[in-house]
């Protein structure tokens, strides 16, 4: 496709040349290190327990009705049930964009698929790897999603479709080039599916990595662990000046408005946004926190004039815009404000959290709160993608990302 690309390939000798880091506005200011630079390491147990069918309440059990396939509920739909305000927000999104979307089911497991393996997900992969060949998908096909887009094979659009997922997940964004392949043959609500296909299984990935959500008993699939972990993309481009996508006229913020160019979809991923922003019990500050370092992380300006200014208004509940900028190394923060920082990072870079920073959360918040963290930085991560690829333009009074020293 004529694009300069940058490398990042993990094998036994290749970790230590992997350090790539995403550089912004005038060069002087970087982010932590890009995902993608190693294979993910994710928990080999759970680390919340899937909610036993003997221990269902009513709530739980109308949950697993209205959301489970043919009325069951797998290992993730288990263990979101430990929060049933959670699985109401996350569950009617997932079941449009694997379901019912605009997208050919091969086209939609072939980007879950591919999401699944750059984010080292054995829950998506086991249940994705299953449904791809319930719609065609040979053996060598599945693992040819793992070897990535320049492997020969693909046919030009497909391998263009695992291209959008590798520069999704590693630059939070879409190159023009990638894009413009894309609506070739895709129009405006094919785009925007396959975009929040992407986005949102790296979400659930994060989401399960964290949990230690396990491959169902009985699930024969596994990521494959013969191919070496390859992500491939062209470097970031500048961010648009231009929207992709232009907001339907009226009133409401130019994401909503985004969104809703597609009304199928608007009505399913409100849910999703209500509950971060509004359902979850996680203190307003804390959850600003999280969400404004995810901002940061992805480079989605948008996202951060928002949450620094009408939305989320940070510098209401104490924050310092500025010092979340600068990370978990600021001085201003308390121990327990600074892990949530790191695990803002760690999900970013590595989809997934240690077992340290785990453990310190855990300490602090119980099961839903720690659910509810969690896919707060998750949420934000995939909203971010998502305005940088739409090219989701600031509005008049929204406030720029500030322009720290260089170090």
């Amino acid at each position: 496709m004529g694009e300069r690309t940058m490398h990042a390939l993990v094998g036994p000798t290749a970790v230590a040349a992997c350090v790539l880091l995403l550089t912004v506005g005038t060069g002087a200011q970087a982010t932590i290190e890009a995902p993608g630079a190693r294979r993910p390491v994710t928990p080999a147990r759970p680390r919340i327990a899937p909610v036993p069918q003997a221990e269902w309440t009513e709530v739980q059990r109308g949950l697993v009705a209205k959301y489970g396939v043919d009325g069951t509920a797998d290992n993730a739909l288990r263990t979101l049930l430990h929060s049933p305000e959670l699985v109401d927000g996350v569950m009617p999104y997932t079941n449009y964009l694997a379901r019912e979307s605009t997208l050919s089911p091969r086209h939609r497991e072939l980007l879950i698929l591919r999401v699944a393996w750059l984010c080292a997900n054995p829950s998506l992969w086991a249940t994705h790897a299953a449904r791809a060949r319930g719609v065609g998908f040979t053996a060598a096909e599945i693992t040819r999603i793992a070897q990535g887009p320049d492997t020969p094979g693909w046919d030009p659009f497909e391998a263009t479709l695992l291209r959008l997922a590798d520069q999704s997940f590693r630059n939070s964004s879409v190159t023009e080039a990638t894009w413009k392949a894309l609506s070739a043959s895709y129009d405006m609500f094919h785009m925007v599916d396959a975009v929040e296909t992407t986005g949102h299984f790296i979400m659930l990935a994060m989401m399960y990595n964290a949990f230690g959500v396990q491959p169902d008993e009985g699930a024969a699939d596994r990521l494959p662990t013969d191919v070496p972990y390859r992500v491939v993309v062209p470097p970031r481009e500048p961010p648009l000046t231009v929207a992709r996508l232009t907001p339907i006229e009226g009133r409401g913020i130019s994401v909503n408005r985004t969104i809703a160019r597609h009304p199928k979809l608007y009505e399913r991923w409100q849910p999703r946004q209500r509950f971060v922003v509004g359902v979850s019990k996680l203190p307003p500050k804390q959850r600003e926190l999280l969400t404004l370092r995810a901002g940061w992380n992805c480079q989605s300006e948008y996202e951060w004039a928002k949450h620094v200014g009408s939305v989320g208004r940070a510098r209401d509940h104490g924050l310092d815009p500025v010092r979340i900028a600068e990370g978990a190394s600021a001085s201003v923060w308390d121990p327990f404000e600074r892990t949530l920082l790191h695990a803002a990072d760690e999900l970013y870079r590595d989809t997934a959290i240690s077992d340290g920073t785990w453990s310190q959360l855990a300490e602090r918040l119980d099961t839903p709160l720690l659910m509810a963290a969690i896919t707060t930085v998750s949420d934000f991560r995939t909203i971010s993608l998502s305005l940088n690829a739409y090219g989701v333009q600031l509005e008049e009074g929204d406030e720029h990302f500030p322009q720290l020293p260089a170090k």
